[in-house]
């Protein structure tokens, strides 16, 4: 699949999903395992289905590189998750996790030994000041969690907060790594990005058990919830039913689009292309529920326009290609 369809898939995908997600959770605070759970079910039966061919066809890529793949994007996912409890506030939370564009970069210098042009580098910084300013602005109008060392000294509370501040930093690397693994993978055994999506899904099943008396709580909540005429159809589900349907085809829709950049571009540029996606969807969130868009989140949106451009050096394609003659001419000179 061409990279641009690939890309209308993330950004159209992922920017609808978030509505459908704000509605759900500005509902139930607390639905997020029935969201993933439903999320990730959906996805891993088409894969068995469609991809995997009922279980008759042996993956490309063994499956042991595919156990490490999920244990990582667990790790990750319980990390951030727990940080919360660790006396980080969610403002800080999301402002770490916009971080994942130097992380990226920083782990592809260190493992697989990259060099980036000027221009690559101060775009990374223009893109990550943009989203942190963004990120931040919007936080402020979150109330934060109330924290869990409430009676605790200032010591202990502080303790807690480092502890916090570790658990982000590994949590921002520990992702930036998985994409890293994921690049090699296609570099040694080809593009899968199917079968890639399929296993990424299906593997991680298992640990829902151990949320099933949460997951089953808000099934039943959701069953409570007002009716909701389907348009075009004779039926009706309740409300809550449907944002979770839409919010699980929209995502599908998304994570498709990832796993096929993953295929087709690198660890840094399928990065940029997420750190963008939660920037638009960001905005798109705040302009569809009419929540306020200040001066700074402007200033934000103008240092990710600039350093989106920097990146594809996308003028480099608007100047005036040299004539052959000329150039074999100037080469002679020198």
């Amino acid at each position: 699949m061409h990279p641009a369809l690939a890309l209308g898939l993330v950004f159209c995908g992922c920017c609808s999903n978030v509505v459908f997600l704000e509605l759900l959770v500005r509902e139930f605070p607390g639905c997020g395992n029935l969201i993933t759970f439903a999320q990730f079910f959906f996805i891993a039966m088409e894969g068995f289905i469609f991809e995997a061919d009922f279980g008759r066809k042996r993956p490309a890529i063994p499956i042991r590189f595919y156990l490490i793949m999920v244990a990582m994007f667990f790790t990750v996912s319980v990390v951030n998750n727990y940080a919360l409890n660790l006396n980080i506030a969610m403002p800080l939370h999301m402002i770490f996790r916009s971080g994942s564009l130097i992380a990226s970069m920083a782990l592809g210098i260190v493992i697989l030994k990259k060099r980036y042009s000027v221009y690559k580098y101060a775009s990374i910084a223009l893109v990550s000041v943009g989203i942190f300013t963004c990120t931040f602005m919007s936080a402020r109008q979150v109330s934060s969690y109330p924290s869990r060392n409430e009676d605790k000294d200032s010591l202990s509370a502080f303790l807690w907060w480092l502890l916090g501040i570790a658990a982000l930093t590994f949590a921002l690397l520990m992702s930036a790594r998985m994409g890293i693994f994921q690049e090699t993978l296609y570099k040694q055994f080809g593009k899968h990005s199917k079968e890639a999506l399929f296993y990424n899904h299906a593997l991680p099943i298992p640990g829902f058990l151990l949320l099933a008396p949460d997951i089953y709580r808000h099934a039943v909540l959701f069953n409570q919830s007002e009716p909701f005429q389907v348009p075009g159809l004779d039926f009706s589900l309740p409300i809550m039913w449907f944002y979770l349907i839409m919010n699980v085809v929209t995502q599908y829709v998304c994570i498709r689009g990832v796993f096929i950049l993953t295929t087709e571009c690198t660890s840094l540029t399928v990065t940029l292309v997420v750190t963008l996606r939660k920037f638009v969807s960001l905005i798109f969130s705040i302009l569809y529920f009419r929540n306020p868009f200040t001066t700074w989140h402007w200033v934000g949106t103008l240092f990710v326009f600039v350093g989106t451009l920097m990146y594809t050096e996308v003028w480099n394609t608007l100047r005036p290609r040299r004539d052959p003659e000329k150039k074999r001419d100037d080469e002679k000179q020198e």
